[in-house]
């Protein structure tokens, strides 16, 4: 009478002793044939001395009797209430003449009995991993041998374990297979026979699985794109610290387009015209230099639909404007995520109007560049220094000469400026004439 264990290390095949232990043979047939063993983990290896399974929970604590777990069954079916009159666990049959001398002895694991005598015992069994453990003899009642699938018992063996004995990778009884059954079937067992085995490991286990292969290797391309987005998010993250970014996970806008390969002659009004057949546009933006105010020769066009933006994307890619094939595409850029501005290690609460900081503007964290506005009444005369998208030369010269005005009134006097130099190189002659005649 024979059981086949298909495990992840490998198959072990066990003769039972029926005709000296008909109780627990019975018991563990029966259990093998529900698929109450499918999928249980070996929690318990002590190397050169014993693997334990057979308890669901893989705690040690769990695990049932057939007549038992019939019982539990059939309650659950007729959704009763009333509680089990059937023991967990039956009385072992504990035969001096079964010892554990042999490697790959398999007992049932005999619980302690709560008022002395012989304990229970329920599904939980194990199997020997060395010779002559008398320690066991008396303790545990031996039912079976395992006679193929010793090289088996040597990997069980050598895994590695925990402080508390359980193998860190899970070693698992994939399958269970009785290859012979000398007992009939209870009547009502039938019944509870479940259709199909289990899929999933019934105790909810977080260690590394037993199908997982830790030193196996992803095809290159899949094992660069997983270390690309490993190194994104450690940059979004450090982004994130220094203010760079208002949090790790932010996304751009879907409702701005990126627009390059500008003509410097391009003006924002000009790109609002053209885009703003495909929908309405909010804003139109051509980045300039802040000190020259030359075109940088790429904007920003914001709509006030994604739908309109994914439209004028894939008709505006390659398009004539001003002599120029321009490049259109989803802008990245999230500064106007951003509360503060980049760069800025005061990161100033307030800013100014017109989009820069109030230490001096800027425009998305770099200090040379100025965001051009739709309408001059939007900018403010004072950061402006006079020079704008319209040419202002009159007012633009009041400016100036007032500026000078302001710094001469400022500076003191040339006379008396002339008299302190004249003072100052006096002294620096007296103090060379006594320092020749000194030496």
């Amino acid at each position: 009478m024979s059981v086949l264990l298909e495990t992840s290390l490998g198959d072990i095949v066990i003769d039972l002793e029926v005709d000296q232990c008909p109780k627990m043979c019975e018991n563990f047939l029966k259990l093998c044939k529900v698929y109450y063993y499918n999928l249980n983990a070996f929690f318990n290896v002590s190397k050169d001395f014993l693997a334990q399974s057979g308890d669901p929970t893989a705690t040690g604590t769990g695990g049932e009797s057939l007549w038992s777990w019939m019982e539990q069954q059939q309650r659950q079916n007729k959704k009763s209430s009333s509680e089990s009159t059937t023991p967990r666990y039956f009385t072992p049959e504990l035969l001096p003449k079964l010892k554990h001398t042999a490697k790959g002895t398999v007992s049932m694991a005999v619980a302690p009995s709560v008022e002395g005598g012989v304990g229970g015992t329920g599904s939980q069994f194990f199997i020997t991993l060395a010779d002559n453990i008398e320690y066991l003899d008396g303790k545990h009642a031996v039912f079976g041998h395992v006679v193929e699938g010793l090289d088996t018992l040597d990997k069980l063996n050598d895994v590695f374990v925990d402080e508390s004995g359980r193998p860190l990778k899970d070693v698992r009884i994939r399958h269970v297979v009785v290859l012979e059954d000398p007992f009939p079937d209870p009547p009502s067992l039938l019944a509870l026979i479940p259709s199909s085995p289990p899929v999933r490991p019934p105790d909810n286990s977080t260690r590394i699985a037993e199908d997982e292969d830790l030193t196996s290797s992803l095809p290159e391309d899949v094992e660069e794109s997983i270390r690309r987005e490993k190194a994104a998010k450690a940059s979004a993250l450090t982004l994130e610290m220094v203010g760079d970014l208002p949090f790790a996970n932010v996304r751009p806008p879907e409702n701005v387009l990126f627009v390059c390969k500008l003509n410097p002659v391009t003006r924002d009004e000009d790109l609002e015209l053209i885009f703003s057949r495909f929908g309405e546009v909010m804003s139109c933006q051509v980045i300039r230099d802040k000190k020259t105010g030359d075109s940088l020769q790429y904007a920003f066009v914001e709509f006030d639909r994604r739908e309109d933006a994914e439209q004028a994307y894939f008709k505006m890619q390659n398009v004539l404007v001003d002599d120029r094939r321009i490049w259109v595409d989803f802008s990245q850029s999230v500064a106007k995520a951003n509360k503060v501005w980049s760069n800025d290690p005061a990161r100033p609460p307030a800013f100014k109007k017109g989009g820069g900081s109030s230490r001096g503007g800027g425009y998305g964290g770099r200090e040379d560049l100025v965001a051009t506005r739709r309408y001059r009444e939007d900018e403010d005369e004072e950061r402006r220094g006079g020079y704008g998208m319209v040419f202002d030369v009159e007012g633009g010269r009041d400016r100036d000469r007032e500026k000078r005005r302001r710094v001469r009134s400022r500076s003191p006097p040339r006379r008396d400026r002339d008299r302190e130099r004249d003072r100052d190189r006096q002294d620096r002659d007296r103090d060379r004439d006594r320092d020749r005649r000194r030496y």
